[in-house]
C-alpha cells in the first residue's frame, strides 16, 4: 500500500550543536524521550519535507511574504518563529500596544515549523496524563494543567467560530481507546483518581466493557473507551489568517530571515541586537517563539528545550471504507510503555486520515537520531517505512474491512512527513522572562503538544510582558520561566520530576 518507502538514512545535517555531556532526562514515556539531551540546532534551510498542510498551500503569497523590502533596522519589538506561538504573540501585542512596532522573523517560509507540520489535532488531555503530573507537581497544579487545555481548546474554537476562519474545523467527540488490559487498567486507576481528587470528568463519557467500547469506537481491539469534545483543523491555514490580520495592522513579518545571534546594543540606545543573515535589528524587547531550535539561539536552554523528529502519516482510505463508512471521530489510542496513535480523520474536509502520535517506529527512529544526533532538527525525512508499517499493522488489525479493502493508485499509506518538536525537560512549556536577560521572553517547549496549550500560553505571555501577574494568565503555575525553574532543569538527574507527554 505504499506508494514510496525510505528506511533511515545518515547523511549530515548543518548547524548542530552537540552535548558535551549527558544530561539525565525526567520523563519515562518511551514516547517522548530524547536520548541527547543537551543537542540543538537551527532549522533545515533546504530539503526539508512537506507537510500535507503545507502541500495545499503552494500558490500563498504569505508563505515568503516580506512586509518591506529591507529588513528594518530597529523595532519595539522582535519575535523570532513564525509558527501559531509567535503570531498570536504579535497578535496579542498589537492589541496590548497598538502604537509599538512588531518585527516577526522567520527561518524558512511562513509556518513551516511545527505548527505547519503536526497531525492537525487540538486535543484537550482531560485525564490521561493527570497521575503523572500529580506525581511531578502535585494535584492541584496536575487539575490546572488538565483545565488549561479544556480552556485553550475552547479559546481556538472560538476564535475560528467567531472569525470564520476556513481552516477545515472539526467539533465533536474524540475517543481515548486502551489497546492493552494492563494499559486499561492503568487507565481507569487514573480516571477515578483524578476523578476522586476533584478533577472535572462530567464531560467525559466513559465504556470500561470492551466489547462495548469496541462498538462505539469501531476499534476492533479496544478495551474501554473516553470520549469528550476535540477539534481538528488545517494548522497553516488558521495561523494564516491570524498573520494576515497582524500584517494589516501593522506587523512586519520577514520570511527566509534566519535569526543568527542576540547580543546586548553595545551604544545603549537600545537593549538588543537580533543578528540576522541580512543584518541586524536593534530592540528593546525579544520573544523567543522558535520551539525546537530555541536553545540554538539562548545557549542556557540546551538540555531543556530539546529537539527530536516525529513522524506523521497520511492515509486515503480505499472505496470501501470512504463515504458513510468513513471515520467521524478524532482518536488517542494509548499502547503500551506511553505510546500513542493520534488519527485526525479530517471528517468535514477530504476525508484523509492523519496518524501522528508515537508507535514503536517512533523508538526506532529515536534511537537512529541518538546514533546520528547530526539529524536532531532534520526533517526533510519522509515516508520512512520503519514507522508506517506499525501503523498500517494497527490499521489492518483493528479497523473492520481495512484489510481486506482493495487499495487503488491515489489510496492507501502514500505519504509521510517529518516535524521537529521541541521536547520540554519537564514536560510542560516555558512561557516568561529568560533569566538574567531582561526585556527577552520565551515561549515554548511545547512537547509535541502545543495546540491544546498554545492560544492561551501565547496571550498569557503577553500579558506578563505588561506586567500583569501570573494569575491573570489563567495558567498553571508550572508553566513559569523562573531562575529556579531553569537553574534545576540544567543541573537535572534521576531525580528531576517524571513528566512526558505527547
Amino acid at each position: 500500500m505504499l506508494a514510496s518507502s525510505k528506511r533511515l538514512f545518515s547523511s549530515p545535517a548543518p548547524g548542530v550543536t552537540l552535548p558535551d555531556t549527558p544530561v539525565v532526562l525526567n520523563a519515562d514515556d518511551y514516547a517522548s524521550e530524547p536520548l541527547s539531551q543537551g543537542r540543538t540546532g537551527f532549522p533545515k534551510r533546504g530539503g526539508q519535507s512537506l507537510s500535507y498542510w503545507l502541500q495545499q498551500v503552494r500558490c500563498d503569497p504569505l508563505l515568503d511574504h516580506r512586509t518591506t523590502e529591507q529588513l528594518p533596522r530597529q523595532a519595539d519589538t522582535v519575535v523570532i518563529g513564525s509558527g501559531l506561538s509567535g503570531t498570536l504573540i504579535a497578535k496579542q501585542h498589537l492589541e496590548t500596544w497598538p502604537e509599538k512596532s512588531v518585527l516577526v522573523l522567520e527561518a524558512r517560509e511562513f509556518c513551516s515549523g511545527a505548527t505547519g507540520r503536526n497531525a492537525g489535532h487540538c486535543k484537550p488531555d482531560q485525564w490521561r496524563h493527570f497521575a503523572k503530573f500529580e506525581k511531578a507537581y502535585g494535584q492541584e497544579q496536575a487539575i490546572k494543567v488538565m483545565n488549561n487545555e479544556a480552556t485553550t481548546w475552547k479559546a481556538l474554537v472560538s476564535y475560528v467560530q467567531e472569525n470564520n476562519v476556513d481552516c477545515d474545523l472539526w467539533v465533536g467527540d474524540t475517543y481515548d481507546v486502551p489497546l492493552d488490559d494492563e494499559v486499561a487498567k492503568i487507565g481507569k486507576e487514573c480516571f477515578e483518581r483524578y476523578k476522586e481528587l476533584g478533577g472535572r470528568v462530567d464531560h467525559i463519557r466513559v465504556t470500561q466493557d470492551p466489547s462495548e467500547a469496541a462498538k462505539i469506537s469501531r476499534i476492533k481491539n479496544a478495551k474501554a473507551c473516553y470520549a469528550w469534545k476535540a477539534s481538528t483543523l488545517q494548522p497553516w491555514k488558521l495561523t494564516a489568517h491570524v498573520m494576515r490580520d497582524n500584517i494589516s495592522k501593522g506587523v512586519n513579518l520577514q520570511t527566509k530571515t534566519l535569526a543568527t545571534k542576540i547580543s546586548p546594543d553595545s551604544t545603549g540606545e537600545y537593549k538588543w541586537i537580533v543578528h540576522t543573515e541580512r543584518g541586524q535589528i536593534a530592540c528593546n524587547t525579544v520573544v523567543h517563539a522558535t520551539n525546537a531550535y530555541s536553545a540554538a539561539l539562548e545557549s542556557s536552554l540546551k538540555g531543556v528545550i530539546t529537539p527530536k523528529p516525529h513522524m506523521c502519516n497520511k492515509f486515503v482510505p480505499p472505496q470501501a471504507v470512504c463515504g458513510s463508512k468513513a471515520l467521524r471521530n478524532s482518536y488517542g489510542v494509548l499502547l503500551r510503555d506511553g505510546g500513542l496513535f493520534s488519527i485526525n480523520p479530517r471528517c468535514t474536509a477530504d476525508g484523509v486520515v492523519m496518524f501522528g502520535g508515537s508507535n514503536p517506529g517512533q523508538k526506532e527512529l529515536d534511537q537512529w537520531v541518538e546514533d546520528n544526533p547530526e539529524h536532531c532538527i532534520d526533517d526533510s525525512l519522509a515516508s520512512v517505512e520503519d514507522v508506517t508499517k506499525h501503523v498500517r499493522e494497527f490499521v489492518e488489525s483493528n479497523f473492520e474491512g481495512w484489510n481486506e479493502a482493495e487499495v487503488g493508485p491515489g489510496e492507501g499509506f502514500d505519504y509521510s512527513w517529518s516535524g521537529i518538536i521541541g521536547l520540554s525537560a519537564d514536560g510542560v512549556p516555558f512561557v516568561g522572562e529568560l533569566p538574567g536577560k531582561p526585556g527577552q521572553w520565551i515561549c515554548a517547549g511545547h512537547h509535541g503538544h502545543g495546540m491544546a496549550r498554545i492560544f492561551t500560553a501565547a496571550p498569557g505571555l503577553v500579558k506578563i510582558m505588561n506586567g500583569e501577574s501570573w494569575d491573570a494568565t489563567g495558567l498553571p503555575e508550572v508553566y513559569k520561566m523562573t531562575p529556579e525553574r531553569l537553574q534545576c532543569l540544567r543541573r537535572a538527574s534521576g531525580e528531576a520530576p517524571i513528566v512526558a507527554v505527547v
